[in-house]
């Protein structure tokens, strides 16, 4: 047999992957690369197969091009989507360090998530996406402040000095609360 787009071995290789269990539409793609390579046209492959015009035309130049073997790197259908499993694997990664899971890093980004969920679960999610989950899920990938922080950054707003945290043995032995006011020279 005269073929047009793919070499002998190429052809078999096809034909051996028909004869086992392919999946409806990987099926079609091999089956229309082995038209096209008979010399079918895009029309005759469309009538035989039932297949769209544009699935047929692009199997066609993907055979004239020499990428045949690329029919099962395309995923057919809709992308996954998350389901509880992945949100619930999302809030554990952000509630560890990333150390935890062998990362040189110590703190985790939307990137990195995304990455290492996209390696568990094989969805890949945007950075932009994972933010708005961990915003919905009231987390965040930015470090929290902790209470101290808070207090002292109020305090830093006012012009009163307050002196605390001193340890009992210099403390003055007083039941008054010294507070200072500070003055502004203008």
């Amino acid at each position: 047999m005269k073929t047009k787009y793919l070499t002998l071995f190429q052809r078999k290789i096809l034909q051996k992957n028909l004869e086992g269990d392919v999946e409806g539409k990987y099926r079609q793609r091999i089956e229309i690369i082995l038209l096209a390579d008979e010399g079918k046209s895009q029309t005759e492959i469309c009538q035989l197969l039932g297949c769209s015009q544009a699935t047929a035309r692009h199997w066609i130049m993907m055979a004239q091009s020499g990428q045949a073997h690329c029919w099962k790197n395309n995923k057919i259908g809709r992308p996954k989507k998350i389901d509880e499993e992945y949100l619930k694997r999302l809030k554990e990664l952000v509630s560890h360090s990333p150390s935890h899971y062998c990362y040189s890093f110590k703190r985790w980004t939307a990137d990195w998530l995304s990455r290492h969920l996209e390696k568990e679960f094989d969805i890949k999610v945007s950075n932009r996406y994972i933010n708005q989950l961990l915003k919905q899920m009231g987390l965040s990938t930015k470090p929290k402040q902790n209470k101290l922080e808070n207090h002292h950054l109020s305090l830093s707003n006012t012009k009163n000095l307050l002196i605390q945290d001193i340890p009992n043995h210099n403390r003055i032995q007083s039941e008054k609360f010294w507070l200072f006011k500070l003055f502004q020279v203008e």
